[in-house]
């Protein structure tokens, strides 16, 4: 079902008839020229949304308990995040492990900004290491950029 869309304005002069809409949808969209735009749903439709999230953390969880589900996890991982293939072992564990502190984070404290930035930062840097040139040049050693001139007397 795809969500609705209304414009703030609408939403102001015909609130009954939005209600009706997001009573029906579960969710409608409000856009608004002065602002980003915002969701109307029922409580019931984001307790929903909610239960759905820390099942999903719940399970991810669980899987890594053990070596076997952790090897599952990190065979899927490509297939959800294609993006990972340019991961190192480690770096995939690593992503998975702050992956499951993000869901846990979302589910437990209600922060969803950090599951967004672990996966946004996790993609920059495969981006980066897909790049072999890129990555040697961002990985070499630093050389001292001093000049004689620069230093303290």
């Amino acid at each position: 079902m795809s969500t609705p869309t209304v414009s703030f304005s609408d939403l102001s002069k015909n609130a009954k008839r939005v209600a009706e809409a997001v009573e029906h949808a579960q969710r409608v969209h409000i856009t608004r020229r002065d602002g980003e735009g915002l969701f109307l749903t029922t409580e019931h439709h984001d307790r929903q949304r909610e239960e759905t999230a820390d099942v999903t953390a719940r399970l991810l969880s669980a899987l890594l308990s053990s070596d076997e589900g952790a090897r599952a996890v990190l065979i899927a991982l490509p297939q959800v995040f294609p993006w990972t293939r340019h991961l190192s072992p480690e770096e995939m564990r690593e992503f998975v492990i702050d992956l499951v502190d993000a869901a846990r984070d979302a589910t437990d404290l209600d922060v969803h900004a950090n599951l967004h930035r672990v996966i946004v930062e996790w993609r920059a840097t495969a981006r980066l290491l897909a790049d072999p040139d890129l990555a040697a040049q961002l990985t070499k050693p630093l050389t001292s950029s001093r000049h004689p001139k620069d230093t303290d007397t």
